[in-house]
């Protein structure tokens, strides 16, 4: 009678603290602007994942509306202003505003990071250059050779719109290497899954994407070049560019926006959830994994980035006559 005393009181216990656990939020849906496999996708899930499992998201739920480039999903937040929703971002936020790119807007009107609510900006990805496993290049001089020996016999795979980081990332590479890179054939896929099915398929010869969106496709590519300044830790079997003679250096932030008119609170509790889990073996995980850079920008400072890099990447698009 004792015993079955104490089992029922330890039942009781073990039912009270589940019922009682307390989460930073208790439901967090994730918008994607692209398709899935792609750079916003992984980011999205990667971090649901691990809120998720440090215990500090009740539960994560994740949506994928691909269309303009992110600009489908962009207008969607601004236009409906969902609860509980954030979206995945990066750099081409920035450049539509540059590019004026009016997908999904009317008159004269563009769609920029200005027109939603900076959280914070969370990690970052570096640019890749990958071929297929039985690709015969085995670096990116025997690229651009192909290249200059038959500008059409090297195309270029990327997950967005001409104008993109993928695209801006292979231009820059063929423009460090002597070659107009306005002349490189680029491919746009919706995001980085289609472009790595493009490139195992042989429609085109070489892929331009994050680093993190080929780390668990490295039994079907060869990762060629990457635009960090020396190798990194999680792959430090891929070269960089830069060792290579092409001095390319680039990292592609990511990070999330709520929409217009976000309750301060309400942004102030993400941006805060979005730093803790960084500090916890749960996000180290994916982080490895996808062997991101961790870059914690929350709320004034990730506005003040965004402004700075607006600056920034409008020298560099004018410099490859992208504008």
């Amino acid at each position: 009678m004792f015993n079955k005393l104490i089992k029922l009181a330890f039942a009781s216990l073990l039912l009270f603290s589940v019922s009682t656990t307390t989460f930073a939020m208790d439901k967090l849906h994730f918008l994607i602007g692209g398709g899935a496999g792609g750079g916003w996708d992984g980011t999205a899930r990667g971090t649901g994942e691990a809120l998720t499992k440090a215990g500090m998201l009740g539960s994560a739920s994740f949506e994928n509306m691909s269309g303009g480039g992110g600009g489908k999903a962009l207008a969607f937040l601004i236009n409906t202003k969902p609860e509980n929703t954030i979206l995945v971002q990066s750099t081409p936020l920035v450049l539509r505003s540059i590019t004026r790119h009016k997908g999904y807007v009317t008159g004269d009107d563009v769609l920029s990071y200005k027109d939603v609510t900076p959280i914070a900006g969370v990690i970052g990805d570096y640019g890749a250059i990958a071929v297929a496993k039985d690709s015969p290049f085995q670096n990116f001089a025997d690229v651009v050779a192909a290249y200059k020996k038959d500008p059409k016999s090297v195309k270029m795979a990327g997950g967005s719109v001409r104008g993109s980081m993928d695209h801006l990332i292979g231009a820059l590479a063929f423009q460090e290497a002597g070659a107009n890179p306005n002349d490189v054939i680029y491919v746009p896929y919706d995001a980085g899954g289609k472009a790595l099915a493009g490139l195992l398929s042989g429609e085109t010869q070489i892929l331009s994407t994050g680093l993190g969106e080929v780390m668990g496709a490295r039994d079907q590519v060869r990762i060629i070049g990457i635009t960090a300044p020396e190798r990194v830790s999680d792959a430090p079997e891929v070269p960089t560019l830069k060792e290579q003679g092409f001095d390319v250096q680039f990292v592609n932030w990511r990070g999330f926006f709520g929409p217009p008119g976000m309750d301060k609170g309400m942004k102030k509790k993400i941006a805060k959830m979005l730093g803790d889990v960084q500090k916890t073996p749960e996000w180290e995980a994916v982080r490895k994994r996808n062997a991101w850079v961790n870059i914690y920008n929350p709320d004034k400072k990730f506005v003040k980035f965004l402004k700075t890099q607006t600056k920034e990447m409008t020298a560099l698009m004018k410099k490859l006559g992208v504008i």
